[in-house]
């Protein structure tokens, strides 16, 4: 009797909690309002974003891909374009030409533009979250003013810091800086440089003191009449249209107003944007997935074996949800990271898990939407093969998927570790 008692009292206490909780959690609610959102609420001005740039990548960049593939080169008119709709200024403030838009709002372009193509989507993410990014947050009123309005307008900008040899261990580079005067002279060799062929401005990273190892490490902008050279253009399984290039720099005087930040400082400006850069690269993986299944799926519903719509094979049905899940997974791992970085929360850890898992996504995605494709899925006529191709760049660039898992695991240390 008294443990059915017992447990009466206790239904009743559970009972009575819940009901204070639920009216308090109500309460809490409408005091808050709309501060508590999911990672699919937006402002007004990142929907106008998803809108038009969906709208630009469908009518000015779609017709224009399988060309751009074949001649493996960005067509010029695609890149005025972009400088047009204010795309290679997006967080740029707009008395210097740019869109003063949010970097939630750089993050949903690249996606946008990536389930079109992902070629200009690089040009656009390299463009904007690691060269203007460094300039905004490191040079000095003059370069702001100088080259921030330029490449907001006209003026493609590349960002020079993978070598031969210097490659995950990205402060091993061997080029140098001598001062000379007011100028520094730089000597050396980039490669697997996006954006390369197109830039007028290239951000450098030299060292200006060997002795001290990364701590010599400095930023430069040169811009290309300076003289730089391209070597060489790579030809690549994917992505062909942005530009890869092996990069000389022989006696290229820099004036020593261009020198970005303090000496001795880019490894630390390096490390930094490149953390933020993989949330652009997470979000243009997650464009490939999302691009590559949102143009396959229709055909499972168009296409009858055994009399029946292959989409509703129970098999088929238990492979495109999973797909669609992992979509979703990497949608929000990619947005959260983004929202981390905008409110000045610690993000390194969440960029990291998004661009791994994005870039496992993006992957899957094309290869099962081969497959489910059939023979004509293997062929050239559907763009399954293009976004199948595109994807793999993803787990190399901009930190290759170990050297993101280092990263996680050595948050995850941290937090432990007594």
């Amino acid at each position: 009797m008294f443990r059915n008692s017992l447990q009466i009292l206790s239904r009743r206490a559970l009972t009575n909690n819940l009901r204070a909780f639920s009216t308090t959690a109500l309460n809490r609610t409408e005091s808050v309002g709309a501060a508590l959102n999911s990672l699919h609420t937006f402002t007004e001005e990142e929907e106008m974003m998803r809108d038009m740039v969906s709208k630009f990548a469908q009518d000015v960049i779609q017709p224009k891909v399988q060309e751009m593939e074949e001649n493996e080169k960005t067509d010029p008119v695609v890149i005025k374009e972009l400088f047009n709709q204010g795309l290679m200024g997006i967080e740029t403030s707009a008395d210097l030409g740019g869109a003063e838009a949010s970097f939630t709002s750089a993050i949903i372009a690249v996606e946008e533009i990536a389930k079109v193509d992902a070629s200009i989507a690089t040009l656009c993410d390299v463009h904007n979250t690691l060269v203007n990014t460094v300039l905004r947050q490191h040079a000095n009123d003059e370069l702001k003013n100088k080259y921030l309005s330029q490449l907001a307008t006209d003026k493609v900008g590349s960002f020079c810091l993978t070598e031969a040899g210097s490659g995950s261990d990205a402060f091993a580079l061997a080029t140098r800086a001598e001062k000379k005067g007011d100028y520094w002279v730089l000597n050396g060799s980039k490669m697997w440089i996006s954006n390369s062929a197109e830039a007028e401005i290239f951000l450098v990273f030299a060292n200006i003191d060997p002795s001290k190892g990364y701590k010599g490490i400095s930023c430069f902008l040169v811009e290309k009449d300076m003289g730089v050279k391209i070597a060489k253009k790579e030809k690549k399984l994917g992505i062909r249209a942005s530009s890869t290039c092996v990069l000389d720099f022989d006696e290229v005087k820099v004036p020593e107003s261009n020198v970005v930040g303090e000496l001795g400082k880019g490894y630390r400006y390096a490390i930094e944007i490149l953390n933020e850069g993989r949330i652009g690269i997470a979000a243009q993986m997650l464009g490939i997935a999302q691009g590559v299944y949102e143009q396959t799926m229709p055909y499972l519903f168009q296409r009858k074996q055994f009399n029946t719509y292959i989409g509703d094979f129970q098999g088929m049905q238990h492979q495109y949800a999973k797909i669609a899940t992992d979509i979703e997974a990497a949608r929000l791992l990619t947005y959260n990271a983004a929202r981390l970085k905008e409110e000045g929360k610690s993000f390194v850890k969440e960029a990291a898990m998004a661009k791994l898992f994005a870039c496992q996504v993006a992957e899957e995605s094309a290869s099962k939407c081969i497959e489910w494709l059939g023979g004509v899925g293997f062929t050239r006529e559907l763009p399954a093969e293009k976004f199948y191709r595109d994807a793999k760049i993803g787990s190399i660039y901009e930190g290759t998927s170990n050297i993101q898992l280092q990263t996680i695991a050595k948050h995850i240390a941290a937090q432990y570790r007594q």
